[in-house]
């Protein structure tokens, strides 16, 4: 059975705990971060980085997606609070996403403030519209957009921000500074390429997230209650976002598989508990394991920040390819993730704490049960 990670690399901010993933291509599990180097584009002269850098006082990103994008664009956030120090932060987030940010240390000290906007909804020419006046009023340097549709790039460029960074295609007409997308490499890693448009090359930092005074206490609390404080546990998340099963993405391992799995690990490990996340649509997934396996005990954290709590102190993370699997490998807990039609390579960084156990069908039900034991215990 993996151990829980004997150091973390933390950082205190008053009453706030700074978590950092060694997420960087190559950096060995646990190292702290690379340091950062700001090193000039080739097409930029240093007169003109420096003074983009002194011009750069309000930034805005759009940023569509659940939490799970959210999560993954942190190290893009953190460069350019990195390379702009004193520059405002504006983050165009669906409502649905914006409790990622409670884990995220510039919307504490202020420095980084939320737009809500549902991407996904069938927004009309006055919802577009709303969101642009909301825009133009900040008058922003710049805009970086994960968002690849013409139309956003339409909006951009009709909010006559300065400069405007995207990938290349399809709406490269309305950029000033097109990147080239690489959807082969870790997603977060993806996302990082937005700041090449600026001129920035430094690596992609690791993604981090913090950890309120109020949440670790929380967390402490319903460990003493659940009498796993000394113990440790074995974490369990096995539920899949409302959104990806509307979308008909096979995410979810079957309740019977899940219970050949933890009836292993109580088997193997009788005196390490076993603690079943339960979100607000995992409700009907745990009852079910709940009644299959005697002394399986269940805590339902009511935002991210308690979960990421609860997941730093557990000593390993069983889960699906979901949000908890980002905060798993921002709080470095050892993980393994359930991979079905999605690709591995592409949602966790190379290491040995993440890993991924896929499926060679692209089912998540076919993945055996005691490959997943297998691979815990190896």
């Amino acid at each position: 059975m993996a151990l829980k990670p004997d150091s973390l690399a933390r950082r205190h901010w008053g009453d706030r705990t700074t978590i950092n993933s060694g997420c960087n291509r190559g950096d060995r599990p646990g190292a702290r971060p690379s340091s950062s180097r700001f090193n000039i584009a080739p097409f930029v002269t240093p007169f003109a980085q420096l003074s983009l850098k002194h011009a750069m006082k309000e930034i805005l990103t759009l940023v569509p997606g659940g939490i799970g994008d959210q999560l993954l664009f942190f190290p893009t956030l953190e460069q350019l609070k990195r390379h702009y120090p004193n520059s405002q932060l504006s983050v165009v987030v669906e409502p649905r996403a914006k409790g990622a940010y409670r884990a995220n240390k510039y919307f504490h000290d202020g420095s980084l403030n939320l737009i809500p906007f549902d991407f996904k909804d069938r927004n009309g020419p006055a919802d577009w519209g709303n969101l642009m006046g909301i825009i133009r009023d900040r008058e922003y340097d710049a805009v970086l957009s994960l968002g690849r549709r013409w139309t956003v790039g339409l909006l951009l460029w009709l909010t006559g921000i300065p400069r405007r960074v995207g990938y290349g295609e399809p709406g490269r007409l309305f950029l000033t500074h097109p990147v080239p997308l690489k959807p082969e490499q870790y997603a977060a890693e993806m996302y990082h390429d937005l700041v090449r448009g600026l001129g920035i090359q430094s690596p992609c930092p690791p993604i981090e997230v913090t950890l309120l005074k109020e949440d670790v206490e929380w967390s402490q609390q319903q460990q003493q209650q659940l009498g796993v404080a000394e113990s440790g546990y074995v974490l369990v998340h096995g539920g899949a976002s409302q959104l990806a099963q509307q979308k008909g993405l096979d995410k979810i391992y079957p309740v019977e598989n899940w219970v050949k799995v933890l009836q292993g690990l109580q088997q193997r490990q009788p005196n390490l508990p076993i603690v079943a996340v339960c979100g607000p649509d995992d409700k009907a997934l745990i009852r079910e394991l709940t009644n299959a396996v005697p002394g399986l005990k269940t805590i339902s954290p009511p935002d991210i920040g308690k979960l990421a709590a609860t997941i730093a102190a557990a000593n390993v993370m069983l889960c699906t390819d979901s949000a908890p699997m980002h905060l798993a490998v921002a709080v470095q807990t050892y993980t393994y993730a359930l991979f079905g039609p999605t690709d591995a390579k592409k949602l966790l960084p190379d290491g040995d704490r993440a890993q991924g156990i896929v499926s060679a069908t692209g089912k998540m039900a076919d993945i055996d049960p005691q490959t997943i034991l297998d691979k815990v215990f190896s």
